[in-house]
């Protein structure tokens, strides 16, 4: 990508050609000014199915034919965790700008390295944690800023669901970071970091498979005036995958599924309960990519709002959370 003005239209890439690059691609075709330009796969047939699937205008049987294309303004790395920082490299090298799939990478030095290298290369760099864009979490975020009900005196956050174990599928393969902690745990924890921010104290607890991935990760992250987030992520049972704020004078209840479109209910102490929608007809990438080409447009190397420090911050404590558990890759 050049120094020059970016056109009104940004040509998106995508990398790794999963079930969540299926949604991204689909909500791109939603953006104005937005156009999904190329997508790659270690297999043409599978890239060029994807291409005619989501209209894209080519389609790679590699990664780095993809990056060498110098019409591409940004790709979304939807490739499995433990690629992401390969895959990260591989864009910013070639000045593309990356919009990286949670999380960034497997580990705080990864990411350090992945966030050096946009520095040095002088390219935007974002992780893509789509809840933080999502309108129903902003309105969370404002009602709590501005203690609608007072003061968080707790907060009950959980992600979990069943799926009968299968070692050939990447949620349950621990060399591409599989298991619970990382691969939903981490909603969770962001929705703590992102509204009480740092705890004092860390507690966790998990169960495991047989290979070794983690099947379940119990938290408790504990803050000033006895505040305490309860965390929980988990591949063995459906939970209902809920954020409740518990204040002062009131209940913030982000509704299953918290971390995608979705109803917040408000429950005030001596009052009604309401339930408000935010009348999403997408599925809802379209926010961060939204976003994201924003900064793009603006020629910004860093998110304001899912910046490097915020994502230095969220591996930092699944790095720690990992050690407690004595989880390692």
């Amino acid at each position: 990508m050049s120094n020059q003005q970016l056109p009104k239209t940004i040509n998106w890439g995508i990398i790794g050609l999963g079930n969540i690059a299926h949604k991204f691609a689909s909500d791109v075709l939603t953006i104005k000014g937005a156009k999904l330009y190329a997508v790659a796969s270690r297999n043409q047939e599978k890239a060029d199915a994807f291409a005619a699937k989501h209209n894209a205008v080519t389609a790679f049987d590699s990664y780095d034919a993809l990056v060498k294309d110098t019409n591409i303004d940004a790709v979304y790395i939807a490739t499995p965790h433990a690629l992401h920082k390969e895959n990260t490299l591989l864009c910013l090298e070639h000045g593309i700008a990356v919009l990286c799939e949670k999380p960034f990478a497997m580990n705080y030095n990864e990411v350090a390295i992945m966030i050096a290298k946009a520095k040095t290369k002088n390219v935007l760099l974002m992780e893509a944690l789509w809840t933080y864009f999502l309108p129903h979490y902003q309105y969370v975020l404002d009602a709590l800023k501005n203690k609608m009900y007072g003061e968080v005196v707790k907060l009950e956050a959980d992600f979990g669901f069943y799926r009968a174990f299968d070692d050939s599928h990447r949620l349950f393969n621990k060399a591409l970071g599989g298991g619970s902690l990382l691969d939903i745990g981490i909603y969770p924890i962001f929705v703590a970091l992102s509204t009480l921010g740092l705890p004092k104290q860390r507690k966790a607890t998990a169960t495991y498979f047989d290979n070794g991935v983690d099947a379940t990760c119990n938290m408790v992250f504990e803050y000033d005036n006895d505040v305490k987030a309860y965390l929980i992520s988990s591949l063995i049972e459906d939970t209902p995958t809920e954020a409740i704020f518990y204040c002062e004078t009131g209940i913030i209840k982000i509704n299953g599924m918290f971390h995608m479109p979705t109803t917040v209910t408000l429950i005030p102490e001596n009052g009604t309960p309401e339930t408000l929608d935010f009348g999403y007809n997408t599925i809802g990438y379209n926010y961060e990519a939204i976003h994201f080409n924003e900064l793009l447009r603006q020629e910004k190397k860093e998110s304001d709002v899912m910046t490097f420090a915020f994502s230095e911050q969220l591996i930092k404590t699944l790095d720690a959370i990992r050690k407690q558990i004595n989880l390692s890759y």
